[in-house]
């Protein structure tokens, strides 16, 4: 189901509860501001999500609520899993949805990298 991303922050969604040690994860990076962990339904031959540990329903929300620290710190963690999972060659896609148009489904924000075959054109045609 997809999520309404002007939506209150719910503290029980999916992604709360790994950041909170409730679900369990494949950790891949972890730093002050971002969790970093496989995909459980990957989409690519690597499949990566990156999200950060403030309490933020969307991208909107995380960029109009978050401090610029967070901000800087969750884009460079984006880059530097990519980095260190050797994906800057030979590429990858950064994707993140954000509202029910985009098909979000879990209302905390996360970034997607996919990566590991060619992806093909970004939307169906």
């Amino acid at each position: 189901m997809a999520v309404d991303a002007t939506q209150p922050y719910d503290d029980q969604n999916v992604f709360a509860k790994i950041l909170r040690g409730e679900i369990p994860s494949k950790k891949i990076y972890e730093d002050d501001v971002a969790f970093a962990f496989h995909d459980i339904n990957p989409q690519a031959p690597t499949h990566i999500l990156v999200i950060p540990k403030g309490a933020y329903v969307s991208w909107d929300d995380f960029s109009a609520r978050a401090s610029d620290a967070e901000i800087a710190g969750f884009a460079r963690a984006v880059g530097r899993v990519a980095r260190e999972a050797g994906l800057v060659e030979p590429g990858y896609r950064l994707l993140a949805n954000t509202g029910p148009d985009s098909h979000q489904e879990v209302a905390h924000l996360h970034v997607h990298i996919f990566a590991g075959k060619p992806l093909g054109p970004m939307l169906a045609r």
